[in-house]
């Protein structure tokens, strides 16, 4: 990126910040993905329990790594062997976890957190449970409103997890979600499947537990 388009980006990202700190929230900007783990350590405590949920930013980060060989009792979810019941109880053993690391799907510069979820134990994580919420948020998360976080979600977030996941709907095969029209932002009923990633969708605005939920914006791009 050069140094024209990172003074607009850090523009944004300055507002972006602001607004979210108005909104109860804590946050921080880092300049690049090796920044995140220093700052990471020094919000979560040696000895504590931590749990994620699903994140290709948190791998990009080192984030699981470092929880895997840290001082932690880690409830992870990525763990080689486990069955779809060892999950599911990691699922539920994460909301009395003291720390729970995500990503989210979009950022607004209102400072709004706008996320989407099938199983949805990450959205329920974050509303409620877990003593504190780490997010960790490439720039290209940023939209300007609601309406700018829906069209993400439907045009690149969930397309390109249901390619990771192997989620056989139309967004997947297609590229593009049968349900959405980017056109007039209208989500009409479609996609009647099982495997759907976009069952619950979750706006996190004023937050009543000041400095629960800690955004950590990072100036590079990460994640879907």
């Amino acid at each position: 990126m050069d140094d024209n388009k990172r003074n607009i980006m850090e523009k944004r990202i300055h507002k972006t910040i602001e607004n979210l700190k108005a909104n109860n929230m804590q946050a921080f900007y880092v300049g690049k993905k090796e920044d995140v783990l220093p700052l990471v350590s020094k919000l979560i405590k040696e000895g504590e329990t931590v749990a994620v949920g699903g994140s290709m930013s948190l791998f990009e980060c080192g984030v699981i790594d470092f929880l895997r060989k840290g001082n932690f009792n880690f409830l992870d979810r990525y763990k080689e062997g486990l069955t779809q019941d060892d999950i599911k109880k990691i699922y539920i053993d994460s909301f009395s976890a003291d720390t729970y690391l995500c990503s989210s799907n979009a950022v607004t510069e209102k400072g709004e957190l706008y996320n989407v979820d099938g199983a949805s134990n990450r959205t329920a994580a974050i509303l409620y449970g877990p003593k504190s919420v780490i997010m960790v948020v490439g720039h290209n998360k940023i939209v300007k409103n609601i309406d700018e976080a829906i069209n993400r979600v439907k045009t690149i977030a969930a397309p390109a997890n249901c390619v990771r996941l192997k989620c056989e709907t139309f967004c997947k095969n297609k590229g593009e979600c049968m349900s959405y029209s980017a056109k007039d932002n209208n989500i009409t009923a479609g996609c009647n499947t099982p495997a759907r990633i976009c069952c619950n969708y979750v706006i996190s605005a004023y937050q009543r537990i000041k400095d629960r939920i800690k955004v950590i914006i990072v100036g590079e791009e990460l994640g879907y």
